[in-house]
Parts: C-alpha cells; sequence; structure tokens
C-alpha cells in the first residue's frame, strides 16, 4: 500500500479547525452551536463590494495579472493606503490569495531551511504551519496574560536572536490576544530589527479594529527600515470579506518584490472575482467602519465583563482585533472544547470555543488557556455565554 509523505503525516492539524467535526456531528444530531471560536464575523459586507459582484458584466473570468488586477492594486497603494499614511507605489504591492498566501511568501522570501523566526506568543497557529512547511524553525519569545500580552523587555529579543535568526514576525493588533503594540513598543522592535539586520514581517490585518485614541502605527512607517520591512494584509477583515480570499504583500525592498513576483507566476493569479468585490470594497464610506468599530466595542465589553465575572476566569481587556485569550479554570481546554461539543447541551445548544495551547510554543503554556472571538451580535452572546458559565461548572475537568 502506498504512503503518504512524512510532511503530511507530520504536517500539524488547524487548531482553530480540528474541532469541526465535533461540531458537525452536534449539528447532524439538531444541536445550535454557538461559534466563539473562529474569526467569521455576522457583520454584512459592504453594498459597494456585493454589488461590485451583482454587477459586472464579465463574459469570461479568465486570469488576472499574477500580481492582481491593476485597478485593485493602484485603488490600494493610492486610495487606501495612502489615505492612512503608507506611501507605496503599486509596483511595491501584489495581491494574493488571501494574507496566507503573504505570510508564506514573506516567509520562503526572507528563511532559508533551517533558518529562524522570532515571533511573540502566543501567536496565530497557522504561522507555525507554514514555517513547519518551509523548514524554518520558530522561536517564541513569551508574553503575559496578566499585562495584556504586552510586548516583553527588548532584552528578551537580543536572548532569542542566534545567527540563523533571519525576520521578526508580529501580527498588530494581535490575533489570537487582541492586542494593540503601541508606536513605541513598534519602534523598539524595528531598532532590533535594523541593530540585527532582520527582517520585520508585519501582519496587519485587524488595522481597522483599534480601540483607542492612539492611532494604529504601521511597521511602514518606522524610519530607516523601508529595506527591512514586508507587510502582509487583507480585505477579509477590513471589509467583512473573509470568503473572498485576497490579500496582499507590500514592501519597499525591490528584490523581495521581484522574488514574490516568481512565487506570484507560479500560482499564476489571485482569485478574479475576489480581487472584484475587492476593488468594490475601495468605495466603502467611512461611515461603515466607524460603525463597525462602535459595534465590535459594544461586544467586546459585554463580553470581557461576562467573561471576568465567571469564577475562576480571567481575561485581558484587548484593545485590537476581535479576539481575547481567557484563562479558564479547566485542566485542558482542548478536552474541555470537546466536551462541551459532545456532551453539554443547554435547551439543544452548546457553544464551541477554540483550545489555546496550539498557539504557544513552549510546551505546557496555554494549556488552560482558550481563544474566544466576539463576533456575535450581543443578544446571541449573551447566549453563547452562558452556555459556556454553566459549562465550566459542570465539567468533570474544573480545576476549582
Amino acid at each position: 500500500m502506498a504512503t503518504i509523505s512524512r510532511k503530511a503525516q507530520e504536517m500539524p492539524a488547524s487548531a482553530i479547525r480540528k474541532l469541526v467535526p465535533y461540531a458537525d456531528a452536534a449539528k447532524k444530531q439538531g444541536i445550535k452551536v454557538y461559534h466563539l471560536n473562529i474569526g467569521q464575523p455576522d457583520i454584512k459586507s459592504p453594498e459597494c463590494a456585493l454589488k461590485a459582484i451583482r454587477e459586472n458584466k464579465l463574459t469570461h473570468i479568465s486570469y488576472s495579472h499574477s500580481a492582481g488586477l491593476a485597478e485593485l492594486r493602484d485603488g490600494l497603494a493610492n486610495r487606501y493606503y495612502k489615505n492612512i499614511g503608507i506611501n507605496i507605489d503599486p509596483s511595491e504591492l501584489i495581491v494574493t490569495v488571501a494574507g496566507s498566501e503573504s505570510v508564506n511568501l514573506a516567509l520562503e522570501i526572507s528563511c532559508n531551511e533551517g533558518d529562524e523566526v522570532i515571533v511573540l506568543e502566543p501567536f496565530y497557529t497557522n504561522y507555525n504551519t507554514f514555517a513547519f512547511l518551509n523548514g524554518i524553525t520558530i522561536k517564541a519569545i513569551q508574553t503575559d496574560i496578566r499585562n495584556g500580552f504586552q510586548v516583553p523587555a527588548i532584552e528578551e529579543f537580543e536572548k532569542a536572536i542566534t545567527p540563523k535568526t533571519k525576520a521578526i514576525l508580529v501580527c498588530n493588533p494581535g490575533n489570537p490576544t487582541g492586542t494593540l503594540y503601541s508606536r513605541e513598543s513598534m519602534l523598539a522592535i524595528g531598532e532590533i530589527a535594523r541593530r540585527h539586520d532582520l527582517f520585520l514581517i508585519s501582519d496587519e490585518v485587524y488595522r481597522e479594529f483599534c480601540y483607542t485614541d492612539e492611532p494604529h502605527f504601521s511597521a511602514m512607517n518606522i524610519p530607516d527600515l523601508d529595506q527591512n520591512v514586508i507587510l502582509v494584509d487583507s480585505v477579509s477583515k477590513r471589509y467583512n470579506l473573509c470568503g473572498a480570499r485576497v490579500g496582499c504583500i507590500v514592501s519597499h525592498n525591490k528584490e523581495v518584490m521581484a522574488a514574490a513576483m516568481k512565487f506570484a507566476q507560479a500560482r499564476l493569479c489571485p482569485p478574479v472575482i475576489g480581487q472584484i468585490a475587492s476593488v468594490g470594497a475601495l468605495d466603502t464610506p467611512e461611515e461603515y467602519f466607524v460603525a463597525v468599530k462602535e459595534e465590535y466595542i459594544k461586544r467586546r465589553d459585554y463580553m470581557i465583563e461576562y467573561l471576568n465575572s465567571i469564577p475562576g476566569v480571567y481575561t485581558p481587556l484587548p484593545m485590537g482585533a476581535f479576539y481575547t485569550i481567557a484563562e479558564l479554570p479547566v485542566d485542558d481546554t482542548e478536552k474541555f472544547a470537546k466536551w462541551m461539543l459532545e456532551n453539554f447541551r443547554i435547551d439543544g445548544e452548546t457553544t464551541m470555543v477554540t483550545p489555546a495551547a496550539s498557539f504557544y510554543k513552549t510546551p505546557g503554556k496555554g494549556i488552560n488557556h482558550a481563544r474566544i472571538a466576539y463576533v456575535l451580535e450581543i443578544p446571541e452572546m449573551k447566549k453563547a455565554l452562558r452556555i459556556l458559565e454553566e459549562g465550566l461548572k459542570a465539567y468533570p475537568g474544573r480545576t476549582i
């Protein structure tokens, strides 16, 4: 019998999606599952994006340029990025198959097999997946839930750097923590990258969701670091177009972008229908973003207050994105999440969260942490959190 490759066997399962079969089984039993486990908001996509799809006159969906539709690249550079103070030329941007391809490209371009990339943990689990696929080692710097997972002392970065270190990868605002890094923190990280001549890969897909008076500070605006910064971005969260699968990779470094084009040509082109929606989304009025941000703040405030009212639960106040990491009074959040889907119901309903251990690299870390997304309207979230609260009381592996 033919056997699959060692890489296929060792490929890590998605921390976010590996419990989906348990949720599917519950649904087949007629159970309603409240999904607090995935960054799939219930907010409507902008009408201009939907209109661009409905009213397009294409009679043949052909390939686009490998770098993406010219009107999308030009619109992103000269309308979107320019308006938020990031000055790039369209030639410094390539449209990708979602932000995921951008991350993978950034790692492929910046590192050889055996090289190391520094991340702050907990970190988006797919960073680990892409590093695995490219033979790259993730070096994790620990952060603390009790101070909101803020950037630790820069000395911690110095300790992690070795001759094999080629890049620092940050997500700002953060998935899974919701942590927003300040201008000062980003400048400090930029100084480390400059001092050691490292690439700084900055995942900024949640840029629009910042809940402080201080505006988001992009790595692209770190002085004198033009040739080291690789920006990863996406339309998925900004415009609630997760299924469009359109993102981009951006850099002032010509070698980086020339390499990215070779990879882009190898996969032919990004999804054309998704690009059409993204072009339309560029016309999204400012009031859409204001309303969405206000809605997320209401959801965040409700969820954080509710979670911290549950005995044994602690979560900091996230200042960006739409996630929080919560410490739960359980022996193992993966066991707890499975138990909720298989065994616990209130009136034929249950709640799904994401176990957070896979967001950590350090062994044993995050075993009692869960990522919880505030992506449901408050009435639905209220039901979901009540079920979670009652589930914590009944769970056999409860620790308090």
